[in-house]
């Protein structure tokens, strides 16, 4: 089984957001000598826990410190831009690494509605537009013609080169499934922002409707979790307060980076927080390194697939190392 990695490029209380940023291409290093197959970093917007703003930079950056981990986006928030420069970028990052880059695509904004109009003033209009763009976007990647009459097919997303980026779509609704199965390209459904929700029908979907495309005959799926393996169970109770407490500040309504889990200590919540926080450790993945990998495992199994991805937040970066250690030690990942 393959396990594969999310960094978002979490910012912590008390260090400047920008060290996040080294953090990742340092975390990606690491991963790549622990066997993990897969290294994805994400794109938000004016966020103050996850200040990764242009994974196609921080992407160039591990692409010329590693050597055979695969490289990816998770994903291109695509209304955004205009496809044609995301062809281009992404053309430009498989010269860097050929044969390594994954371009996972979403249709979210990543970010408030402000802050995304700021980024496209049309970005609704292209949102609606999203099937079409993910069809001129495929074309351009791999560098095949564009559809009959199209008014840009003597356009070429440059440089040319032997290998292209495998196109992803990444997603939490029946939507993106979808638009993947249509147009034949993989899917990863982001089970740590449903908590699960949705997951089989999206896969059944996906997989129901999906269309064969050339370079891919036949579906392929996976999901995103968000895992925390620690040395033991008390050890990783004491670090997944800092992911408890920042759910709880964002749904009342503060976003910030992640706090130290020394400083949570002895918090009072309220009665109704802590009911609602109870059923958010119900349904997390952590604890020691044998429960989390059951979970895991147990995930692969229910829905019948051969690689699961892994996002992490710690406040110390020696937390989420270690987490990814145990996996890659229990799972006998190899490099």
């Amino acid at each position: 089984m393959r396990l594969s990695v999310l960094d978002q490029s979490t910012a912590a209380t008390g260090k400047q957001e920008d060290q996040a940023i080294r953090d990742t291409i340092k975390l990606a290093q690491n991963c790549e000598t622990m066997g993990y197959y897969r290294f994805w970093v994400s794109e938000h917007h004016n966020h103050p826990a996850i200040v990764g703003t242009a994974p196609e930079i921080v992407m160039a950056a591990i692409g010329q410190s590693t050597k055979h981990i695969r490289i990816g986006s998770a994903g291109i928030m695509l209304p955004h831009y205009a496809p044609l420069k995301v062809a281009e970028q992404f053309r430009v990052l498989e010269a860097i690494a050929p044969g390594r880059i994954d371009l996972g695509l979403g249709r979210a904004p990543g970010s408030d509605g402000k802050t995304a109009y700021a980024l496209n003033p049309n970005a609704q209009e292209d949102s609606e537009q999203f099937p079409a763009n993910v069809r001129d976007l495929i074309a351009w990647v791999s560098n095949t013609p564009l559809i009959e009459n199209h008014p840009f097919h003597n356009l070429k997303a440059r440089p040319s080169g032997a290998s292209s980026p495998e196109i992803w779509m990444l997603g939490t609704s029946d939507y993106g499934a979808q638009v993947a199965a249509h147009f034949g390209i993989p899917y990863c459904f982001a089970h740590f922002i449903t908590d699960g929700r949705g997951v089989e029908r999206a896969l059944d979907l996906y997989r129901t409707l999906y269309k064969p495309s050339k370079r891919f005959p036949k579906p392929i799926a996976t999901i995103c979790v968000w895992a925390l393996a620690a040395d033991t169970t008390e050890d990783a109770e004491h670090l997944f307060a800092s992911r408890m407490h920042w759910k709880y500040k964002r749904e009342n309504g503060e976003l910030t980076a992640i706090d130290d889990p020394e400083k949570i200590v002895g918090f009072a919540y309220s009665d109704a927080d802590k009911l609602r926080l109870k059923q958010f450790r119900e349904s997390a993945i952590f604890g020691d390194v044998a429960r989390v990998a059951d979970q895991i495992l147990d995930l692969a199994k229910t829905y019948n697939i051969d690689e699961i991805v892994i996002l992490t937040w710690t406040h110390d970066q020696a937390d989420r190392l270690r987490s990814y250690e145990l996996l890659a030690d229990a799972f006998s990942l190899t490099s």
